[in-house]
């Protein structure tokens, strides 16, 4: 049965019922608080679970906590690069990002995606509004030194325009909250010259959570969560236990910065970091307000 026949069975009066009774405690429990959530993946490019993220995030919006939006954008960068004859190269998980690149991650990042999604979250009924961290300069960079893996240490290699975060200002999105805007956050910082930079998604999450206190860190991915060598979902994990699932190779390439970021933000502050389903139709409401979770939940201990 296709999701979309299965989404147009009625479910009996008295289940729906109980399935908003156990959101309830949840409610009270996270109102006023605030969820970052890292939006990327199979989530941004499959239009039902587009719509479904956009009325996920208003509903949370709605019933009193405060989701704050950083996107992604690869495959619509690599889709843009092909069409003027580039080619995409990553390192360790990071965009190599040359002048011509950058140029494109702008485009792309802030322009049409961020964009997108600020409309998908307007017409589910919320009041999404765009930002990159040039906006205000809140998000500020420098150029990112990357270690070589298994080099000596300082032994460096250059990925380009590509940023690594040095000062988050929450002031304007704290400001944007109170109004009950919802916002939605393009990777690109600024640098003190004023240059541009392209930073991962999941690491500008990872930050903003730390810098805004959030309650929760969500990271949307294309996978069930984090998995064992045996391809077995690891539901509930601490610190520890994914270093060492670093140290022998069982966590590698694209998930690294991901990781990284879900393991900064748990060990400074973030209660509970999520890599979840982002395949799963309503994802978020099924991590955040129902017991029946989807993904790797990173405990702060």
């Amino acid at each position: 049965m296709s999701p979309s026949s299965a989404s147009t069975i009625d479910i009996q009066p008295a289940r729906k019922a109980s399935i908003l009774a156990e959101a309830l405690p949840y409610i009270k429990r996270f109102f006023d608080k605030t969820i970052v959530i890292k939006y990327g993946g199979n989530a941004m490019t499959d239009p039902n679970l587009k719509d479904c993220f956009a009325r996920d995030v208003v509903l949370l919006k709605l019933v009193g906590l405060n989701p704050v939006v950083v996107h992604g954008g690869g495959p619509q960068i690599e889709n843009l690069l092909t069409r003027v004859g580039k080619k995409g190269e990553f390192i360790q998980g990071m965009r190599v990002t040359d002048a011509e690149t950058m140029e494109v991650v702008e485009m792309v990042l802030g322009g049409q995606v961020n964009k997108e999604i600020v409309n998908l979250i307007n017409q589910a009924g919320g009041k999404a509004v765009g930002l990159t961290g040039k906006d205000a300069s809140f998000i500020r960079a420098k150029k990112l030194l990357m270690q070589k893996h298994n080099a000596p240490l300082g032994d460096t290699v250059d990925v380009g325009q590509v940023g690594e975060i040095t000062q988050i200002d929450p002031s304007l999105i704290s400001f944007l909250d109170q109004g009950d805007f919802i916002p939605v956050i393009a990777p690109i910082g600024v640098g003190d010259e004023g240059e541009t930079y392209n930073i991962n998604a999941d690491v500008v999450a990872g930050k903003l959570a730390e810098i805004l206190k959030a309650e929760k860190l969500v990271l949307l991915t294309n996978t069930p969560g984090v998995l064992d060598k045996n391809g077995t979902l690891l539901t509930g994990l601490t610190p520890r236990e994914i270093d060492s699932l670093v140290e022998d190779g069982t966590l590698s390439g694209g998930m690294l910065p991901k990781i990284g970021s879900a393991l900064d933000a748990a060990r400074n502050g973030v209660k509970s970091v999520h890599i979840i389903d982002g395949r799963v139709e309503h994802a978020l409401l099924l991590e955040i307000l129902t017991d029946h979770g989807v993904g790797t939940m990173i405990k702060s201990k």
